[in-house]
């Protein structure tokens, strides 16, 4: 699982309500953490929730089998539970997707976990370089609200939460993607927002 700058800062805003086993990287002050929040479509109290959620799914998997933490990443946006990673069975994997449903929150659980059955596992280490080179450019992309998304890869796919202000900056973020060396494939979860709807003036009206 790899914490996204904004995430790992913003572990500071319900540190005090999320279970003492939640990862925490660094914690920021309360302030700096809420003044990230506010510049998300899902706003502060929305980070806070999902932050939340994250901590009650891994809480559950470390007191069934503290192994699934490690190898199951578990990225929470507006309720949607994402699970990615790789475990060796069927059964593995249906034990992690039956946790995740029973966290308090959860509306919908995502599940991009890989079988290995057994076999060799996946290139942990240049997913994440594939994860660190998008988000970064992303990052300097000024037509895109990076914080807005969230980035998992496994086995060289990369997987896409968050919300697209339109389709044209959905389209910027797959095509950054695509431009990434050794990624194999895209799969986006991403909700594009609702534009604004039309004021129109009542007749008559000055």
């Amino acid at each position: 699982m790899i914490f996204k700058p904004w995430t790992v800062a913003l572990v500071g805003v319900v540190l005090l309500g999320a279970p003492a086993c939640t990862p925490v990287g660094v914690v920021m002050g309360a302030g700096a953490a809420t003044g990230l929040a506010a510049y998300q479509e899902r706003g502060v109290d929305g980070v806070a929730r999902d932050l939340a959620i994250s901590g009650r799914v891994l809480d559950m998997y470390a007191r069934f089998d503290h192994t699934l933490v490690g190898a199951v990443g578990v990225e929470v946006y507006e309720s949607r539970v994402l699970l990615t990673g790789q475990l060796e069975s069927e059964d593995r994997r249906a034990d992690a997707v039956r946790l995740a449903w029973r966290a308090d929150g959860v509306k919908d659980v995502i599940n991009e976990i890989v079988v290995t059955g057994g076999g060799n596992l996946l290139d942990t280490a240049e997913d994440s370089w594939i994860s660190a080179q998008l988000e970064y450019k992303l990052t300097f992309d000024k037509k895109v609200f990076a914080i807005n998304y969230a980035i998992e890869t496994v086995g060289g796919t990369v997987y896409l939460m968050g919300i697209a202000q339109n389709e044209e900056e959905l389209r910027r973020v797959k095509d950054h993607a695509r431009a990434v060396p050794y990624v194999q494939r895209i799969v986006s979860h991403v909700r594009v927002k609702e534009p604004a709807p039309m004021v129109t003036a009542a007749p008559g009206g000055s």
